[in-house]
């Protein structure tokens, strides 16, 4: 990977390489798995997390029949079954892990393994087979003749073992010439013992893929960026073009949804049903209710109720809360505040800090002046109010329900309801009419 970050934590649509080979397993098992950690392995277990995996540093690092060794304490009396994967193949699906046990369970072998039959070996092993088709040997490409490199059924490193014969097998392991443990020996162990191995054919090669460069993790990205997006369109989102689209594994999407290109969900985002984003908008951890516009924006942490427009070129951050029928124009941007039901926020605006009622007017260039340096402070607007353009909120402020300022008023005095106050400093010039 030519980097100073372990390979197992490049991330992968937004989630750690490791990550998605651990969910995976979760998924299948429903136990914590066990990962085996080494090179960084100090990083890995504190940027995934105890509660990802139960950790067993492997140390010195003697080859992968040596790694599963480590993990034998943890795991030895536990299951009849212990399913084996690597983190580096973040795409093996919990579909094909299912039907690796289930083949397993059906079957008297003792290994159970999964094959793929691909034009490019991508430093796999070699499946050798007899006469008869029956497995003989798995060979590692370093030691492997060129008649035997030629083989294109290839170990995917996927396996099922029998626990009671795993364990003390893997001490019967030969040295390679290389001064290392190899798993796929194993093969050879059962079948000089007289049981069987079985095979179970990957269905899709591309679930195989093993990430040794930064070319792999692009090309793996694609894949897994793929299939996400056709799970979201068979549950009736629409995409306009797929290649474009970028959802992470922890987003929801409600039907009728539609998705432009450039569009980026990430993190823990809910988005409701019939809503428009995109195209080039960029929601994490957010809520977005139904029938919702978004147009070329940047949300992080906001909560938009329903039917909620939104752009172009608007930045929504962390607190930003907009409640039904709200509109905010292009080039505003709202922080840890609340917009009330149907108010509208003209362009070039920032509101931070604020709590806004409904129906309100904001007109283009008003700013919330929240913070004097040292501390930030609230602004309060009530219901049906009317900010005019280019206002300067001095807060702590509050603005009256009804109550209207006069374009480029700096205000930094409370103004009562049904008041219109201008100028610089703004003060109050008349009470306004009551509404019937």
């Amino acid at each position: 990977m030519r980097s100073s970050l372990p390979k197992v934590l490049h991330p992968l649509l937004g989630q750690p390489m490791a990550w998605h080979a651990l969910e995976t397993a979760r998924q299948v098992t429903g136990t914590q798995p066990v990962m085996i950690i080494g090179h960084g392995a100090e990083a890995v277990r504190q940027a995934l997390g105890e509660q990802a995996a139960s950790y067993v540093v492997q140390a010195p690092q003697l080859g992968t029949g040596h790694a599963v060794m480590q993990a034998e304490s943890l795991l030895r009396g536990t299951s009849d079954l212990v399913l084996v994967t690597y983190a580096d193949m973040p795409l093996v699906s919990s579909d094909t892990l299912r039907r690796l046990v289930a083949a397993h369970q059906k079957n008297s072998a003792v290994i159970t393994l999964v094959t793929v039959i691909a034009a490019d070996p991508r430093g796999f092993g070699r499946i050798l087979r007899d006469a008869s088709g029956q497995m003989q040997a798995i060979v590692e490409e370093a030691q492997a003749t060129p008649e035997q490199l030629a083989i294109r059924e290839l170990n995917a490193s996927v396996y099922c073992f029998s626990a009671d014969w795993l364990w003390p097998a893997l001490q019967r392991i030969p040295l390679s010439p290389k001064g290392e443990y190899y798993l796929t020996d194993l093969v050879g162990l059962a079948v000089a013992d007289g049981l069987p191995v079985q095979a179970l054919v990957a269905d899709d090669p591309a679930e195989m893929i093993g990430v040794n460069t930064r070319v792999h993790l692009a090309e793996a990205e694609a894949h897994l960026r793929r299939r996400i997006n056709q799970t979201w369109m068979l549950q009736g989102v629409s995409m306009i073009n797929p290649e474009a689209t970028y959802i992470e594994p922890g987003v929801s999407i409600g039907p009728d949804t539609v998705l432009w290109p450039g569009t980026y969900l990430r993190g823990s985002t809910t988005i409701g049903s019939g809503c428009e984003l995109g195209p080039n908008t960029i929601i994490r951890d957010s809520q977005v209710g139904d029938g919702c516009t978004i147009l070329a924006s940047v949300l992080e942490g906001a909560r938009l109720e329903d039917h909620v427009e939104v752009g172009p070129f608007a930045r929504l951050r962390k607190g930003a809360h907009l409640a039904s029928g709200v509109h905010m124009g292009n080039f505003g941007e709202i922080k840890n505040s609340y917009l009330g039901p149907g108010t509208k926020m003209g362009h070039f605006s920032y509101i931070g800090d604020a709590n806004i009622g409904a129906e309100v007017n904001i007109g283009a260039g008003t700013i919330t002046c929240n913070f004097d340096g040292t501390h930030k402070h609230p602004t309060e607007i009530g219901e049906g109010a009317f900010i005019g353009s280019d206002t300067m909120l001095v807060a702590p402020v509050k603005i009256g329900a009804g109550a209207r300022t006069g374009a480029g008023a700096v205000v930094t005095r409370d103004v009562p309801p049904f008041s219109l106050a201008v100028g610089v400093p703004a003060r109050t010039i008349r009470k306004l009419e009551l509404p019937e």
